[in-house]
């Protein structure tokens, strides 16, 4: 795959959580909540400001961030499914390349 987001962008691919079954009854997909966790798979070069200078990204390839549920656009490459969005709307950074 050879993509590039622009500006403050990010491509991360959820992380799909285990299936958990309550009280015996298993929860059909199109009922699940989508996940929260991803994974960042491409970063963008950062914000130009005001006088023409690049912002460097908070966030770089391989970190494992939070993003809100309903964050970003969905997007399907080669038949995966990725979300595209913006890096203020970035909860938080759960790991970093192996540091935790």
């Amino acid at each position: 795959m050879n993509i590039r987001p622009l500006h403050d962008r990010v491509l991360v691919k959820r992380v799909e959580q285990e299936e958990q079954v309550r009280g015996g009854i298993i929860i059909p997909d199109t009922a699940k909540e989508k996940p929260q966790e991803a994974e960042v798979v491409a970063v963008g070069p950062g914000k130009l400001s005001e006088d023409g200078k690049r912002s460097p990204m908070d966030v770089k390839e391989g970190d494992r961030i939070l993003m809100g549920k309903y964050s970003g656009s969905e997007i399907k490459i080669d038949g995966n499914d990725y979300v595209i969005l913006r890096e203020d709307e970035i909860l938080a950074v759960v790991s970093s390349n192996g540091k935790k």
